[in-house]
């Protein structure tokens, strides 16, 4: 983990307080602390840095039975062959966030990826921000993220039936600046930095995988400024008892606050119409992009993401008096 960013981080298990965290480094390069920890002085967890990872979760919470199986080495093949695979000459790589990328303009200040995953659009954004942070409560995901950070390539082995594997290998192209982005485990329902953090956030096929998708967007729009920020948000809305009881859906259901389609729902949110966000964000654009997955050569899933775009505008200056 990179020093400088102890001074953005809070401790998750203390929110709505925002305690900063205390750095101990044990072993550190010129570049990153590699192994320490951050510890809270209000309620006394301690969050381990290990191999340079920082996880940064939340304490007191019953582990998330939906993000279990994104520990897999299956679940690593797919999500590497869903971000990567136009990057070793796969033709049947999608270029969803190539496209995604196209809708951030090139903007100042700190990004941040959340459910970054293993990390295609945080690299992607390296070429329009100052600094990413991509943040994924899977470890897995993040550890291997990492590795790309560092080595700039990897080799790993592609499902291709059952235990059959191929191996693969590609390197990152030399337009991502590696040395601008950095990788945490953490909650995307409990965000480990201070209000008003970053000036641009994605959230990619996220809010209908976690148990709580309100809080998700409520803690986007608290780390984001709130004047001059941007957002990018897509999902599918595939909405599963798996990820979150019934009465956390945002949408897909026939009644309720938040009854009807997810997309119409989410953008009422952003907006401040409801959910209790403030400030609002000003919607810019809608529509879609085709997502596509990999779990075996014979057996792809192709989703169509719906997205949205929306800033919060700068807030002008007082004119000066006297």
């Amino acid at each position: 983990m990179k020093p400088f960013l102890v001074e953005m981080l809070v401790c998750p298990s203390c929110l709505p307080e925002e305690v900063g965290l205390c750095l101990t480094t044990v072993e550190a390069d010129d570049e990153e602390v590699i192994r320490g920890s951050l510890a809270c002085p209000s309620c006394r967890e301690i969050f381990p840095i290990a191999e340079g990872t920082a996880v940064i979760l939340p304490t007191g919470e019953p582990d998330d039975p939906s993000r279990t199986g994104y520990e897999s080495s299956r679940a690593l093949s797919a999500y590497l062959w869903s971000h990567y695979a136009d990057l070793f000459g796969d033709a049947e790589a999608c270029t969803a966030y190539r496209e995604w990328a196209s809708l951030i303009p090139p903007t100042e200040g700190v990004f941040l990826d959340a459910g970054c995953a293993v990390g295609r659009f945080s690299f992607e954004m390296s070429q329009k921000s100052h600094f990413v942070i991509g943040i994924d409560n899977s470890k897995s995901f993040i550890h291997t993220a990492r590795k790309l950070l560092k080595n700039r390539s990897i080799d790993f082995g592609l499902v291709l039936e059952g235990e059959l594997r191929e191996n693969r290998r590609f390197e990152l192209p030399g337009a991502w600046n590696t040395d601008r982005v950095e990788f945490l485990v953490a909650d995307a329902q409990a965000l480990p930095f201070r209000s008003e953090t970053f000036s641009c956030l994605s959230s990619l096929n996220l809010v209908d995988k976690v148990p709580r998708p309100l809080v998700h967007l409520l803690e986007l729009g608290r780390v984001a400024r709130s004047s001059g920020s941007r957002l990018l948000f897509t999902d599918p809305f595939s909405w599963s008892t798996e990820a979150a009881a019934r009465e956390h859906w945002l949408g897909g259901l026939p009644g309720g606050v938040f009854s009807g389609r997810g997309i119409d729902n989410v953008t009422s949110i952003l907006k401040g119409e409801r959910g209790g966000l403030r400030p609002p964000w000003t919607i810019e654009g809608q529509g879609s992009v085709w997502w596509k997955i990999r779990n075996h050569c014979n057996h792809f899933e192709l989703i169509r993401s719906r997205y949205v775009t929306a800033v919060r505008p700068p807030i002008p200056l007082a004119p000066a008096t006297g």
